[in-house]
């Protein structure tokens, strides 16, 4: 009986034993679930408007409006809106009194109906007086990105800043050429973002953004045409000219999680060595005459996670 009760004890012990140890495994288990599940999720969303073409318009002006409205009614509100370029109609070929008419279109639009923080890109047609004749307006400090970067309050025509453990660098990728524009970086930008890409952490997550995408499928497929020997009809005003330097600047670091652009008003998704690139169409659609080859008026909502993680979703408002 006594080597019974000893046994009993013994088995008794090592349930207790194993039982805690198996509660331990439990709570560790669960523990890391919890930590793998928090980890996924985003640490901000951000909402992309893109190519707004605002002009004293009752059409324009009712879909700015009605883009604004919808975003900041949204359940679960972004922590900020990016502005993608592209805010007025055109600016490089007008005169001051016309463009002062947009650019109060869009205070005016924007001071009733957004209460959301906005961080902004310049696009090409912000760009005032590229196609202007009268040359005397190139020494007025409103020419060319300076009228953009007042409007907006920005620290400078290119920038970064930093939320929630991301970083956001804020490309100026519209430079003039001939009356026209061309996309790429300017010397002096990019050895700004050599340099602020070496100065960032490697273990902080890197968003890039610019107005004319870096890499884009869907640049191929703006003209409805070919080229006369056959070849696809991609034009240095949709995609960044230099696009194979600055990718190949990219490779070194491998902390660059996305690019995001606007300018062509249509949607893609490209993964290039590793990095997410995604163009996101239009909020004026085909320049408020509906649908533009498909793709209705729309924005763009990112989730970015605190894993480094990029979810888009595209919402027609």
């Amino acid at each position: 009986m006594k080597g019974f009760c000893e046994i009993q004890f013994m088995n008794r012990r090592s349930f207790l034993r194993n039982t805690s140890l198996l509660t331990a495994a439990s709570t560790i288990a669960a523990s890391n679930t919890l930590s793998a599940s928090e980890n996924k999720k985003p640490a901000l969303k951000v909402a992309f408007l893109t190519d707004v073409h605002v002009k004293p318009n009752d059409t324009a002006e009712a879909g700015m409006r009605k883009a604004f409205k919808h975003v900041n009614a949204l359940s679960s509100k972004p922590d900020f809106i990016l502005n993608g370029g592209d805010a007025i109609m055109d600016a490089m070929a007008m005169d001051k009194e016309k463009t002062q008419a947009q650019w109060d279109v869009w205070n005016k639009i924007l001071q009733e109906e957004n209460r959301l923080p906005m961080h902004h890109i310049i696009g090409n047609h912000d760009a005032w007086g590229w196609q202007v004749k009268d040359e005397s307006i190139k020494t007025d400090p409103l020419y060319d990105k300076g009228w953009a970067v007042k409007q907006h309050n920005m620290p400078n025509r290119y920038y970064s800043f930093e939320k929630k453990g991301w970083k956001f660098i804020i490309l100026d990728s519209a430079q003039p050429n001939g009356g026209g524009y061309i996309a790429r970086l300017d010397d002096q930008q990019f050895a700004w973002l050599e340099k602020e890409l070496k100065d960032t952490a490697t273990d902080q997550h890197i968003c890039i953004a610019s107005h004319i995408p870096i890499v884009s499928f869907c640049a191929a497929m703006f003209f409805d045409d070919h080229l006369p020997n056959g070849d696809w009809k991609l034009s240095r005003a949709l995609l960044h000219v230099d696009a194979r330097k600055i990718t190949q600047l990219f490779t070194n670091h491998k902390n660059i999680r996305c690019c995001l652009s606007g300018h062509i008003h249509l949607q893609d998704v490209v993964e290039y060595k590793g990095i997410q690139y995604y163009c996101n169409g239009a909020v004026s659609g085909n320049w408020w005459g509906g649908a533009f080859k498909g793709f209705d008026p729309a924005y763009a909502m990112f989730q970015f996670g605190k894993d480094g993680s990029v979810k888009r979703e595209m919402l027609r408002y």
